[in-house]
């Protein structure tokens, strides 16, 4: 690829970068003439020379963008490409085991386009690749996309149901030229609202807006340190993925043997000396679930291999990493969605055994932990920049929270047991499968829920009254525990500033 684009160098040179952008203004740079004085100190001869003669220049970006089925969002995914007012220098379709329509669409495209931004004139070339029958489906593809883009700077990774706003490359562009310590830059995501009709849908587009922004402001709120470098929409320093090459002796940036590739990538740049940060302002919006089956098929894969990274030993190929600061947020999500577990679970349990001996008494302090909960939800909602009335209505109703956390609960134990149980079971097929509409793996939760509450019923009946009282007089107290350090943990959340923020 280098060899056919005049004027590119290896990314692997020393380089000072300079986004295309007017927005850019004076940089916090050497100036030219500083790099002789610095040669002087440097042990690599050459390098510092090479880049005084050419001088500073313009990033170059190479755009990959994976497709699988993708037939009904592509369209609207390249044409949010070409009206960016920084347009990537050269656009990659690369299409994998697809039987639909998605490489005629994508051919539509093909071709050189040019776009005249403020008096830059941008051009760019979209090729549209057809890889046919695929075995390593997705991670084939953007390793694929990778030796494509060799060459170029940076490598933007655009799922292929994700849209970008207007000027999400000339904000990724400027943050990442301003700071070359940057590994990788994630846009803020936030869930495609505007297609969707259907009670359920709004419902389950609702939850996935409020996680997906909460994710995203937890992240933003710890000094930008991005966990999970998501393949909907990221900026990756091309000499970062080298170095992740190199250090970990791979053939390509991305890895087959992993059921998360975009959290692995991530952990082997940090590793690497670079940091990987969420953008103060990029934004992309991806395409939800709008069913139980798909959402299941989805969130079992994230929590799953999020699960194999952070688990201390081995399995198959991947070294669990138990205290990698990129994992820290995992931990934390994991211990909250217990005692979001043991709580709400207990409490049912409590409920249903205290009315069945009339032992029950309401006190209203109960209602404080979801008031906390509602208020937080709400905050939240208010927060995300594109926010609607379902938004807070979803926050402010709680019930709805309520459901989705459920829900979440549910994934999270089908995780949880399907990693223990130590099976072989493909989730991206099974996360295919279900977007297909195919499976009936997301009832199992439900399951499992009727079958505790029975069996829990049913000992419970068999118990005298006397061991009847001493269960509810020690579980009662257990749930206070619970509760409390639950309610802090959201107060926490809930005063927290947000330093400006939006997601």
């Amino acid at each position: 690829m280098t060899e056919t684009v005049p004027g590119l160098r290896r990314s692997g040179d020393r380089q000072i970068l300079l986004p295309r952008s007017a927005k850019a203004g004076p940089m916090a740079l050497p100036p030219v003439p500083r790099l002789a004085e610095l040669e002087a100190v440097e042990t690599v001869s050459g390098e510092i020379a090479a880049a005084a003669a050419g001088g500073p220049r313009h990033a170059t970006i190479s755009c990959i963008i994976p497709c699988y089925n993708e037939q009904d969002t592509i369209g609207d995914v390249l044409r949010s490409l070409l009206a960016q007012t920084r347009m990537p220098d050269v656009i990659h379709v690369i299409i994998n085991n697809t039987d639909d329509d998605t490489p005629e669409i994508a051919r539509t495209f093909e071709g050189e386009h040019t776009r005249t931004v403020k008096g830059t004139k941008f051009v760019t070339q979209v090729h549209v690749h057809d890889m046919g029958v695929n075995p390593d489906k997705k991670v084939g593809a953007l390793n694929y996309g990778y030796f494509l883009s060799r060459g170029y700077d940076y490598i933007l990774g655009v799922d292929g149901d994700t849209t970008l706003s207007r000027d999400t490359v000339e904000r990724l562009e400027l943050e990442m030229t301003d700071d070359p310590r940057i590994g990788g830059l994630s846009a803020i995501y936030s869930i495609d609202k505007d297609r969707f009709r259907g009670l359920m849908a709004r419902f389950l587009i609702a939850g996935q807006r409020a996680q997906f922004g909460a994710f995203n402001m937890d992240n933003l709120l710890r000094g930008r340190n991005m966990a999970v470098l998501g393949g909907q929409c990221s900026l990756f320093n091309v000499r970062a993925l080298e170095m992740v090459m190199v250090r970990h002796h791979q053939q390509a940036p991305w890895v087959r043997d992993s059921e998360v590739e975009d959290s692995k990538l991530s952990l082997q740049i940090k590793d690497a000396g670079f940091s990987t940060k969420i953008s103060a302002s990029a934004r992309a919006y991806v395409g939800p679930m709008t069913n139980l089956r798909a959402l299941h098929g989805q969130q079992v894969k994230w929590n799953f291999g999020a699960i194999d990274l952070f688990w201390p030993g081995q399995r198959g190929d991947n070294k669990g990493q138990p205290f990698h600061p990129n994992l820290r947020l995992r931990w934390y999500e994991n211990i909250a969605m217990l005692f979001n577990i043991g709580s709400r679970l207990g409490f049912l349990l409590l409920l249903v055994a205290s009315l069945s001996i009339g032992a029950f008494v309401f006190n209203p302090i109960w209602l404080i932990p979801p008031a906390v909960a509602a208020l937080l939800n709400l905050r939240l909602a208010l927060a995300m920049k594109d926010k609607s009335a379902s938004d807070l209505l979803y926050a402010a109703l709680a019930l709805p929270a309520e459901m989705y956390m459920w829900v979440r609960m549910g994934h999270f134990v089908s995780a949880w047991a399907q990693f223990l149980a130590q099976s072989d079971k493909d989730n991206w097929a099974a996360q295919a499968n279900a977007e297909k509409g195919k499976g009936s793996a997301y009832v199992m939760p439900l399951v499992v829920l009727v079958a505790i509450v029975a069996t829990a019923t049913y000992a419970w009946t068999q118990q005298s009254v006397e061991i009847q009282s001493a269960i509810l007089s020690l579980g009662w107290p257990i749930l206070y525990i619970f509760t409390v350090a639950q309610t802090v943990f959201m107060a926490r959340k809930l005063f927290r500033r947000h330093r400006g923020f939006a997601v």
